[in-house]
């Protein structure tokens, strides 16, 4: 009987560690003006820009931080879903996606921040799609991703955009697409994704890439292997939210710090969704519009995580 109880007392132990390890608090946000889904997310200090969209959409949304506002701005050139894109120095850069269906495209586009007018830059040394892009020291890494045909390449680019110019960097170790890419302290992290595009080979990969070596390090592997996520940075951590199978949408939110290479659960997404984005606003997590089910679905929905509970 004593042995039983012990056993109890311990269970009950475990539970409430792993209760402890879902630390944070979810609220709503301000639903966006349409619905979008597989588009770029990136943001230039208080504002966010969404561009692209699974289901043809070209007008850009934009959602301004600090007013919780969003207007329509100006349409793409053209119909793209997963795009990359980047922010530097007051100009929006996005990069390839699917076009005409699931040609990828190599492409670049530079949207003037103050103008809100688009301009073409030099194009991609090979076309691109359902990659990542995040920047470090002046300078856009654009990595992973899918040529036409969602056949995974282990790409890995650097745009100048003062030169006007590409070169390439050492690749990905781990081919994939659908995958979560940020900058932390001067390193690219890029986390989970799916191969060939297929949701049923979802990943649990995290590979750190050291631009001071042009070397690649693996990191402790996500907790959920899962793809079409959306991923900020927030106090030094990853932050990765939802992904889909071919069945379902994940609710999974972790945090990963490269400073003691480990993961955190957190508390799931009210709302499970996929080919989504986040960002970041007065400590609080903004995660943007995506799909509530699996596959071409979408929706104008935005929840925000408020980590100050942990």
């Amino acid at each position: 009987m004593m042995v039983v109880l012990r056993c109890v007392f311990a269970l009950a132990m475990l539970a409430g560690a792993a209760n402890a390890h879902e630390p944070g608090q979810w609220q709503g946000g301000v639903e966006g003006p349409q619905p979008r889904s597989e588009m770029a997310v990136v943001q230039d200090g208080a504002l966010a820009y969404l561009i692209g969209d699974y289901n043809g959409a070209t007008e850009v949304l934009i959602y301004d931080l600090d007013a919780q506002s969003w207007r329509v701005g100006p349409d793409f050139p053209y119909p793209v879903h997963h795009p990359m894109a980047a922010a530097l120095d007051g100009s929006v850069f996005v990069f390839g996606g699917y076009v005409n269906g699931w040609e990828a495209s190599d492409a670049v586009w530079v949207l003037d921040g103050e103008t809100l007018e688009w301009s073409e830059a030099a194009p991609m040394p090979s076309p691109l799609a359902a990659g990542g892009a995040t920047t470090i020291d002046g300078k856009i890494h654009v990595v992973g991703g899918s040529l036409s045909g969602a056949v995974n390449t282990d790409a890995h680019m650097i745009y100048d955009p003062q030169a006007d110019a590409w070169e390439t960097a050492s690749p990905m170790p781990t081919q994939r697409d659908h995958l979560g890419v940020v900058a932390i302290e001067g390193e690219i992290l890029a986390i989970g994704g799916r191969v060939d595009g297929d949701p049923a080979f979802n990943l649990d990969t995290v590979e750190i890439y050291d631009p001071q070596t042009d070397r690649w390090r693996s990191g402790m592997p996500m907790p959920t292997a899962r793809s079409g996520v959306a991923a900020t940075v927030l106090d030094d951590k990853a932050f990765i939210f939802g992904g889909e199978t071919r069945e379902v949408t994940f609710a999974a939110a972790e945090a990963y710090d490269p400073a003691t290479d480990s993961w955190t659960e957190l508390a799931p997404l009210p709302t499970p969704r996929h080919g989504f984005g986040a960002v970041v606003h007065d400590g609080q997590i903004l995660t943007l519009m995506g799909a509530p089910t699996a596959g071409g679905d979408r929706s104008n929905l935005v929840e925000v995580f408020v980590p100050s509970a942990q």
